[in-house]
């Protein structure tokens, strides 16, 4: 069997169907390509291995002739059908769509009438005024589009950390199953959980630091060796992520650990501290006058320091030395805290799996509760429920909880759209027939930040809203947060008891964690939501507890982690009252 993955037969049914749309082709020829890629990665069973055997008959959704192409490609490791579609336009042309605002039918206009096929020559044609000629072309959208390529510039560098977690773990795997290394860690930004990162910092004990670097140059997954040494290399994957290997010895690897984990600040502090106690602290050891402090893992570094253990997250100098120092670090949360979720999408809006199939996803991965809250009318490109659809799945989740046992239940909610004088989308009369309600802004972010927080604090003001939806609106490396005081909405919400999401949507991870320290000692609780609109997606609750570990927060500062008994006597309660 070729060396494919279920990763490589999305991507090439995806990408199959974007270059179908820039062929024109029929609208129902696309669609099954981009059909197939969600059942290729939703399936539960080894479906390279079956497409390798040609054994795809009878699922659901996958006839004859996209049988026949992923037997070829899980086979072969090619699809002659992809590579000649590819042959047809320039290999740069795929670069327009990571363009914020550009979909297929724009892309195509631009390369049919003015022959643009590169980010490159769209900036050009944006400053020289040819695009603004064509139809739906006009001098708002050029002005998004050269501001979508700036974003795309200003971030071409940094990666998201959802993205590249699985890849990441996958390859500390690897390293750690290699016979000749004792330990293995991946530090830096991704150990202490930043939302974005520049690069992987690969960490392994060893006795054959040469023997370590050469298999880490030689995997699979490497499209580039920058350099390989006897005790570094630096690769370059197929994304263009780098990675950085370092091999140490036992002896050295709890204070090369420390070291390269940083942050710089944070490291700068500790050898200071150490100075005062006139000890060298460096990535290989302590060194000075008087006894050296015995070290075989991390936390000794801290003990002989006269610091409590300071968690990766929490190492950004941002108080976390002082309280080391006093005693007073937070106990943080913890994935196996998490008792259910909010904020999750079915296929009544623009989810992909049914009621039924969110709630045995929840079951499967432990959680006694999951709150459903589908789009409302006002976000209607993602198909929003109105009075009459959210009534009636209100009653369908009635009739669903009575199936379950004692122990789950499914919470009937609604995703509201915040409208931009502040109202929302539903009248109370109609709120108030929920379990509870996530409010949410999805359209004019172009207001001023005065006009921003009045609007969400209005919203945060009604009783029926039980918490904000992902605050700030950005997306990560894609779009900046619209402007808002996020200090006035903290107030807020502690003045009115409403819950902050933590929305954990690799693309999101808002509100930021910056602002998590502040909120929880004013008293806000969050809700650490997948926002899943699938449901794999209910695994992004991983990186909302990384997030909130970095936020300082604690079990009690998650409303999510009370049980489903606990919940239940919180979510009748007056909102004043929780």
């Amino acid at each position: 069997m070729a060396d494919v993955t279920r990763e490589t037969l999305i991507s090439t049914l995806e990408e199959i169907a974007l270059l179908l749309e820039l062929k024109g082709e029929n609208p129902f020829k696309t669609r099954a390509y981009r059909k197939g890629a969600e059942i290729v990665q939703n399936f539960d069973g080894d479906i390279v291995e079956l497409a390798a055997k040609d054994e795809l008959k009878g699922i659901k959704g996958i006839g004859d002739a996209l049988q026949q192409k992923l037997h070829e490609l899980a086979s072969t490791g090619k699809l002659e059908y992809f590579e000649n579609l590819q042959g047809e336009f320039p290999p740069t042309l795929f670069e327009l769509f990571e363009v914020q605002g550009l979909g297929p039918k724009k892309i195509k206009a631009l390369y049919d009438k003015l022959g643009i096929d590169s980010v490159a020559s769209l900036k050009e044609a944006c400053g020289g005024g040819e695009i603004s000629k064509l139809s739906g072309f006009g001098a708002k959208t050029v002005e998004k589009i050269l501001a979508a390529i700036e974003n795309r510039e200003k971030f071409a560098d940094r990666f998201r950390l959802g993205d590249i977690a699985p890849l990441a773990e996958t390859l500390l795997e690897r390293l750690k199953e290699h016979p000749k290394v004792s330990r293995a860690e991946i530090a830096g930004s991704y150990r202490r959980s930043k939302e974005t990162l520049h690069d992987l910092d690969f960490l392994v004990a060893t006795k054959e630091a040469a023997e370590l670097t050469k298999f880490f140059s030689e995997l699979a997954e490497v499209h580039e060796v920058i350099v390989c040494g006897d005790t570094k290399c630096s690769i370059r994957l197929e994304n263009g992520l780098q990675c950085d290997l370092r091999a140490v010895s036992n002896e050295h690897f709890p204070f090369a650990l420390q070291y390269f984990t940083g942050s710089k600040e944070h490291n700068v502090e500790l050898r200071s501290r150490a100075l005062k106690q006139g000890l060298s602290l460096n990535e290989y050891d302590f060194t000075g006058e008087g006894e050296i402090p015995e070290v075989q893992e991390e936390r000794d570094i801290y003990r002989a320091l006269g610091m409590d253990f300071v968690p990766p997250e929490l190492r950004e100098n941002r108080g976390e030395i002082e309280a080391a120092d006093e005693g007073t670090l937070p106990k943080l949360v913890a994935l196996d805290h998490l008792r259910g979720t909010f904020h999750n999408h079915t296929t009544a809006s623009d989810g992909k799996h049914t009621l039924k199939e969110m709630a045995e996803a929840a079951q499967d991965h432990g959680l006694s509760y999951l709150g459903i809250s589908d789009h409302s009318k006002a976000s209607f490109q993602a198909n929003g429920l109105d009075e009459d659809r959210l009534l009636a799945q209100v009653e369908a989740v009635q009739v669903l909880n009575e199936t379950f046992d004692d122990d789950f239940t499914i919470f009937a909610g609604s995703e509201v759209d915040i409208l931009r004088d502040g109202s929302l989308d539903f009248d109370d009369e109609v709120l108030g027939q929920l379990d509870y309600c996530v409010a949410s802004v999805h359209n004019a972010f172009t207001l001023s930040e005065a006009e921003m927080t009045k609007r969400i604090i209005r919203a945060m003001e009604n009783e029926h809203v039980t918490m904000i939806g992902h605050l700030t609106g950005r997306l990560l490396l894609r779009r900046d947060p619209y402007a808002v005081n996020v200090e006035k909405i903290i107030d807020c919400a502690a003045e009115t008891r409403t819950i902050i999401e933590l929305n954990c949507n690799p693309r999101r991870l808002d509100m930021d964690w910056r602002w998590w320290h502040r909120a929880r000692d004013k008293g806000v609780m969050t809700s650490i939501n997948p926002d899943a609109h699938a449901t794999e997606q209910l695994q992004f609750l991983a990186y909302g507890v990384r997030l909130a570990r970095k936020g300082w927060l604690r079990r009690e500062d998650v409303v999510n982690c009370k049980s489903l008994e606990e919940i239940r006597a919180w979510l009748a309660l007056p909102k004043s009252a929780r």
